[in-house]
């Protein structure tokens, strides 16, 4: 069953309101979150979330995250949490390409969608 709009749009927008931070992962999260990044100085944090309005069962985040990299550290997935530390895992995606830092560095994301399928 493919569903229209007037569905997608209210179900995307019910994850936008719990996905309020974003993670990055080293390697594939699975289903509770494993891998993310940790330490670094400016220590690696989850950062806040600002989700536009869903249309055609998308949503985008509205700015630019940017996230500290410890030395060492390979950033290929990104993942969706609600709360800063702890809380519950939503999901993640992995990039479409990794990034290995050799030295602590600044890893920004412009673009991110949360897409209904």
């Amino acid at each position: 069953m493919a569903l229209v709009e007037a569905a997608l749009n209210p179900a995307v927008e019910a994850v936008t309101d719990l996905a309020a931070y974003m993670s990055l992962h080293s390697a594939d999260p699975g289903s509770g979150g494993a891998n993310e990044l940790s330490g670094g100085s400016p220590a690696y944090a989850r950062q806040q979330l600002s989700w536009a309005a869903a249309d055609d069962g998308e949503a985008a985040i509205t700015g630019t995250e940017t996230f500290n990299i410890p030395a060492g550290s390979t950033v290929a997935y990104i993942g969706l949490w609600t709360a800063v530390t702890g809380g519950t895992f939503l999901g993640a995606d992995e990039l479409a390409s990794s990034e290995t830092y050799t030295g602590q560095g600044v890893y920004e994301v412009t673009a991110a969608t949360l897409t209904a399928t």
